[in-house]
């Protein structure tokens, strides 16, 4: 099929609307299952003392679901990629924690081989505190015949002048070729893309490909165990832009410049490389308190 055959449906009228709030419990086992399915041996995530940061996808997805349904129509959803991540942390995650998240499109930006929709959500504590919001952009390969409706999320490019600098170090990890079956199993997600060759392959993929979190949740390591001092708890800010698929088996390059201060915290930007040289992740950006 080609799917720049068929035209993207899509319900403006569910524009800024939020869909229903989703409660998530954040549980030791689940965080510790999650560090384990991302390689990520740091104690306090190994313990389940803290959830890692990238976790605080899992509590969103039920909410990110529930506003794609009223925006999307379901059949068009095999086409989405996940194109761009943006998480603004306030809190950690610990175990017992009671989430309630609530998500909404914000925006439709039309490109020349498709769309881009944005969804922000948020989660809050028990006590109605925020802990995190998100911006998520998914981009759908499919003719979209509208207009641009809503916002753009948040700006988070490498800006020009630090794009050519030395980078401050370079972390290398490599994808397990069973890895994106382990995320799966941890996170929840079970978009097919993932988990059959026949399936990617039917949407124009080379095959199977790598989660989009997992690979970010791989540059936050590298983050945390770089310019966070290695305590996972001042990083603030992490977001990507997803450049092109990465697959299991590939090692991946995250290269770490350092972009001066915002307020309070420092600003490092990063973009990640396949093993032929080519960009995986652009655009990355992380804040830490200082």
């Amino acid at each position: 099929m080609n799917a720049m055959m068929s035209t993207l449906r899509i319900n403006l009228d569910r524009l800024g609307r939020w869909a229903d709030e989703t409660v998530f419990s954040v549980d030791a086992a689940r965080t510790k299952a999650y560090a384990a399915a991302t390689n990520d041996d740091h104690p306090r995530h190994a313990s389940g003392e803290l959830a890692p940061p990238i976790f605080a996808c899992v509590p969103m997805a039920e909410a990110l679901s529930l506003a794609m349904d009223a925006l999307v129509a379901r059949e068009d959803r095999r086409w989405g990629l996940h194109a761009s991540q943006d998480m603004h942390l306030h809190r950690p995650l610990v175990p017992g924690m009671v989430l309630h998240t609530r998500a909404a499109a914000i925006g439709v930006q039309p490109r020349a081989s498709g769309a881009a929709v944005v969804i922000k959500s948020e989660s809050r504590d028990a006590g109605g505190t925020l802990v995190n919001e998100q911006y998520g952009t998914i981009f759908f390969r499919l003719r979209f015949d509208g207009q641009a409706a809503g916002r753009e999320p948040p700006d988070h490019r490498m800006p020009p002048e630090v794009k050519g600098t030395e980078p401050l170090i370079t972390v290398t990890y490599r994808i397990d070729d069973d890895q994106t079956f382990r995320y799966a199993d941890a996170s929840g997600d079970r978009n097919p893309l993932h988990l059959s060759d026949e399936f990617a392959r039917s949407v124009g993929l080379p095959g199977i490909v790598v989660h989009g979190m997992l690979t970010m949740a791989l540059t936050g390591r590298a983050v945390i165990a770089t310019v966070c001092g290695d305590d996972p708890a001042r990083l603030r800010r992490l977001a990507v832009r997803f450049a092109r698929p990465v697959l299991p088996g590939q090692e991946i390059a995250t290269r770490i410049r350092a972009a001066g201060r915002r307020d309070a915290r420092a600003v490092y930007v990063y973009d990640t490389l396949n093993p032929a040289g080519k960009q995986v992740v652009q655009d990355g950006l992380a804040e830490v308190d200082a």
